[in-house]
């Protein structure tokens, strides 16, 4: 792997610092232990704090990581929404926790994780069993019940985690919760492309993205300690509009259209140049009978980029978020 950029920041610890790193290691796991027991009082008593509290922690560890997170576009605020993001790293479920206030989906073996299997716990985690097909059913109403409770999910559909410089398949079976109608209205569901694009303000490219993701044969505790010592990355996460599965007619439909957003998203961000959708913007089925469709583009909206809080938590390839339905 090539080194990684130097920082010329004047009195900031050099990258790839192990005195960066245990500092950095050591504050990330105060800040958790700290807030352990205040979210697990606030879960207990079903406290509206209990949905709050994981965005500041989100925030503040990504903060102390050192991962910027630039925002476009607007996440959906109306309703139980169901995110569906492409997935590289298990740094993705703070960069995505820091901004949305919701729920992943996860497979169930992360519930017995040490300490990453507790804190999907505690935000609430709904945990699946991706081979057990005898469980589907039940899953599937549970995940109906968070949305009617008005909880919003978030979703990784590739299934596994990726390289960073591109998008997997989606998933289809993974959009069994997309169908579902919350108060006789059909789910909202919200593409999300999420890619690390610089370190120490220079463009990662191919060579020094894995300081960033994390998959195939990787093992989770170098790369962990590795991002530790890293200096500031950048993560740029935008948020396409909205969609719902009456707008496309299927789920299969739906899972392509959403894959062609977020692949386009990752694109725009790797190489820095717009990318068009490779289908065009979903209408609403009335519009397609002969209705006047909406105003839509092949582009998504650019939003405002922000910079946001950051930073790392929760583990595996497919990890707490990796998901599936």
């Amino acid at each position: 792997m090539a080194s990684p950029p130097r920082s010329s920041s004047p009195g900031s610890f050099p990258p790839g610092s192990a005195l960066l790193g245990g500092l950095r290691l050591a504050l990330y796991l105060a800040w958790t232990f700290l807030l352990i027991p205040v979210q697990a009082l606030a879960v207990a008593l079903r406290l509206p704090l209990r949905d709050r509290l994981p965005l500041l922690y989100h925030r503040v560890c990504a903060r102390l990581v050192g991962i910027e997170i630039l925002v476009r576009g607007t996440p959906a605020g109306s309703g139980p929404v169901l995110f569906v993001s492409n997935h590289s790293s298990y740094l993705d479920i703070t960069v995505l926790g820091a901004l949305i206030p919701g729920s992943f989906v996860a497979k169930s073996e992360v519930a017995g994780w040490p300490l990453f299997g507790m804190l999907a716990k505690l935000q609430r985690t709904v945990f699946v069993e991706r081979k057990a097909r005898g469980t589907v059913g039940r899953q599937r109403d549970e995940l109906k019940a968070r949305l009617e409770a008005g909880d919003s999910l978030i979703l990784f559909p590739e299934g596994t985690s990726s390289d960073g410089n591109r998008t997997l398949p989606f998933k289809t079976a993974l959009f069994a919760a997309a169908g579902l109608r919350i108060a006789d209205r059909p789910l909202t569901v919200q593409p999300v492309s999420v890619t690390a694009t610089r370190l120490d303000g220079i463009p990662m490219g191919v060579a020094f993205r894995p300081f960033y993701a994390w998959y195939g044969d990787m093992d989770l505790a170098p790369h962990l300690w590795q991002a530790f010592r890293q200096g500031r990355m950048t993560v740029e996460v935008e948020f396409h509009p909205p969609v719902t599965i009456d707008d496309v007619g299927s789920r299969k439909a739906l899972a392509e259209h959403c894959r062609a957003a977020v692949a386009a998203g990752v694109a725009r961000a790797v190489t820095g140049r717009p990318q068009p959708l490779s289908q065009p913007a979903p209408q609403p089925l009335a519009a397609k009978a002969g209705a006047v469709p909406p105003a839509a583009g092949a582009e998504e909206k650019a939003g405002v980029e922000s910079a946001a809080p950051r930073s790392a938590h929760r583990s595996g390839h497919e990890t707490e978020a990796d998901a599936a339905c």
